[in-house]
């Protein structure tokens, strides 16, 4: 009987994860089709699992702005290199707070921990980044994101954990602080270091804000801000057309939303390449930085 009811039960749970993959993986599915599908036709509605008209004109349109080249470039470059030095600044800060021989160790902490609550306001922010000569410079992307609090605090549980004869070994072989931390410290956490890449992947990958207000050099604004103002212009457009087409002009088939779905997949496509190769350590990560500590 219990053998019965355990098979009962998986057949029950594989059921319901395939329902919720479902429900998850569907509406992205059904954005793909749409946009490979004649926007003035999708208007219509009725279109769920194949393009009913197809079309390349939604990504004709957003490819054919010719500084989205350049802003791809710009957004990989912002992207490698924040990671890269965010990863590591910020597992600087958290192996050393994570000691507790550190003086005034949990003052540092509280001091992290209240920013994270209150800010120091944008009109301050934006006068410090022309202070400092940021303004429409490539690191005004690099320096404001070179700690973050949050990860800070997950690599601080994760270093914690660690077992303090790792340390004392290296220290016997002649190891400072500094190549204890680069030669033991991040090859044995690589789980929790991944995590943290992907977090930062993502947020330079998607940030825009800090380009509106700090940069106006049309060669370094990264994707996303390019992406809005096609997205614009396409509305702009489309309302170009309604006052044609009462004349009896006909006028392109793209509409806004239609474009603004083909730039939703420019944006995401390669998040979604990068995150399958990094999904193992980025739930171990997690969870022993989480859970431990």
């Amino acid at each position: 009987m219990k053998l019965r009811r355990g098979k009962w039960f998986d057949r029950l749970n594989m059921a319901g994860m395939l329902v919720l993959c479902f429900l998850c993986l569907y509406p992205f599915y059904q954005l793909v089709v749409l946009s490979f599908n004649d926007g003035t036709d999708a208007i219509r509605g009725g279109i769920y699992f194949w393009p009913r008209e197809w079309t390349l004109d939604n990504y004709a349109t957003v490819f054919s702005n010719p500084l989205l080249g350049k802003a791809y470039l710009v957004t990989a470059a912002r992207t490698v290199i924040g990671t890269l030095t965010s990863v590591i600044a910020t597992g600087m800060l958290a192996y050393a707070l994570s000691k507790n021989d550190l003086l005034f160790h949990k003052w540092y902490v509280y001091l992290l921990v209240f920013t994270m609550f209150f800010s120091g306001g944008l009109v301050p922010t934006f006068l410090l980044i022309k202070s400092i000569g940021l303004l429409n410079n490539f690191l005004v992307y690099i320096i404001p994101m070179l700690i973050s609090v949050w990860n800070a605090m997950i690599m601080i549980g994760f270093f914690r954990s660690m077992p303090d004869a790792l340390e004392e070994s290296a220290k016997i072989d002649g190891y400072n602080e500094i190549g204890i931390f680069f030669r033991i410290v991040i090859p044995t956490s690589m789980p929790v270091f991944a995590a943290i890449a992907l977090f930062n992947g993502v947020s330079h990958w998607n940030a825009w804000f800090d380009a509106y207000i700090y940069m106006n050099n049309p060669d370094l604004q990264p994707l996303q801000t390019i992406l809005v103002k096609i997205i614009k212009e396409t509305a702009a457009q489309q309302t170009l057309n309604d006052l044609l087409a009462r004349d009896g002009i006909q006028a392109t088939a793209v509409t806004p939303e239609a474009v603004k779905i083909a730039t939703m997949m420019v944006a995401i496509g390669p998040i979604l390449l990068i995150y399958p190769l990094l999904q193992k350590y980025f739930i171990k990560g997690i969870m022993l930085g989480s859970l431990k500590g």
